[in-house]
């Protein structure tokens, strides 16, 4: 089994690499068209790793931006699939920088963060507004990084900045067990369940609102992890 399972992870390896140049590709030639392509890369990412998805709540789909804990590239690769709407991604601008790939954001149009640099927060945040008016919901790590699946890390600010100075409706969502699958540090791929946890509205006039729902995602990710 040790065998056939590092066999899938070097096929998908390679299939992961190659298939991001061939989305690329297409987007650059269809750059109108870039969410059916990505959609349709998150349905074939799923065929070849093999995961089930289990929800529980539901999606709200007019939510303006949607936060969530990191544990995996699966996280995106979720959400690429399952969204019904043009997902626009707040990501490390390192992964724009990158040659050739760092095209996976900028075609699409996402919007590349650079956390040390403070005085580009208020760029960041105009063209926030800009992919909103369009119906683009936001969606952001405030970890910034992947964790290790049991603990969330400390969120960063930036998320609520741009919901206060936005005045953006802000759904949570817990992810539990992607890593389990996809583990991008040391590139383990396993099959099994990756859970959805969709909880409702932050009430953002709370002044703390987003330490508030950093506490409740970790007690709901301890419970489910105490489940599995």
């Amino acid at each position: 089994m040790k065998i056939l399972n590092k066999i899938h992870t070097v096929f998908f390896a390679v299939e992961i690499t190659l298939s991001i140049l061939v989305v690329i590709a297409i987007m650059a030639i269809f750059p109108r068209h870039t969410r059916p392509v990505r959609r349709a890369w998150g349905r074939v990412q799923r065929f070849f790793m093999g995961y089930r998805l289990e929800t529980i709540g539901k999606l709200d789909e007019e939510a303006q931006m949607i936060i969530m804990n990191h544990q995996s590239m699966l996280d995106i690769m979720i959400f690429e699939e399952i969204h019904p709407r043009d997902i626009c991604w707040i990501a490390k601008k390192e992964i724009a920088e990158l040659p050739i790939y760092g095209n996976i954001l900028k075609i699409p149009r996402m919007l590349p963060i650079d956390r040390s640099n403070p005085r580009a927060m208020p760029k960041l945040v105009r063209e926030a507004g800009e992919r909103v008016n369009e119906g683009r919901p936001l969606m952001i790590f405030p970890e910034g990084t992947r964790g290790r699946g049991d603990k969330l890390l400390k969120f960063h600010s930036g998320a609520k900045i741009i919901a206060d100075k936005l005045h953006l409706s802000v759904q949570p969502v817990v992810i539990v067990g992607s890593r389990d699958i996809l583990d991008t540090k040391s590139f383990s791929l396993h099959r099994g369940t990756v859970k959805l946890i969709y909880l409702d509205r932050v009430d953002t006039s709370r002044e703390d609102w987003l330490n508030e729902t950093r506490e409740k995602m970790q007690e709901i990710l301890a419970l489910n992890l105490k489940d599995k």
